[in-house]
């Protein structure tokens, strides 16, 4: 990856909520203010209308977090954005996402030791990635463990960190410090 396309901005570019958000969210990663916020945040209200449709995701959604975590991991690796899947690394672990399954995450197929239910979760996000569809099988595995509301978050989930790897790619954001 080459420098930045757009780099992070300063307080003055980001306004104050923009620059206090991200100082607070260094602080919860574990980082310096993530290069993300610094950079979606010189186009205000595109961040903030970004920041309340994402939060009704995570860590708002109504599927467990863990799960949330597992497909954020799947989409981040599947779309070999590295900014993503480190982000969401420590997130994982948090929501109790252990090492060997983060290694699982990472590999061509997720193979076994899944619960049913993340089975049909993560077949269905590699589907996403892949297709942009899930076809009937899926959908029916799907369906017999997720509620309506649940299979719209996952679609939506999915999709939503497929457009941000996009973006996070095509802007060179760099890794936090």
């Amino acid at each position: 990856m080459t420098g930045p396309r757009i780099s992070p901005g300063s307080r003055r570019d980001v306004g104050s909520f923009g620059w206090l958000l991200s100082q607070a969210a260094g602080r919860v990663t574990g980082t310096g203010p993530p290069n993300l916020f610094l950079t979606l945040g010189r186009h205000r209200p595109l961040f903030r209308g970004w920041l309340r449709f994402a939060r009704r995701l995570m860590p708002g959604g109504v599927l467990p977090r863990r799960e949330t975590e597992l497909v954020i991991l799947r989409v981040a690796h599947l779309c070999a954005c590295r900014y993503e899947f480190d982000h969401h690394l420590r997130l994982a672990q948090r929501a109790g996402v252990i090492d060997a399954e983060i290694e699982r995450l990472t590999s061509d197929d997720v193979g076994g030791g899944w619960s049913t239910r993340e089975q049909a979760v993560l077949a269905a996000a590699d589907a996403l990635v892949r297709d942009r569809d899930l076809d009937d099988e899926r959908w029916a595995a799907l369906r017999a463990h997720l509620d309506e509301r649940e299979c719209i978050e996952l679609s939506m989930l999915a999709g939503h960190y497929v457009m941000l790897a996009t973006t996070i790619m095509t802007l060179r954001i760099q890794p936090d410090s």
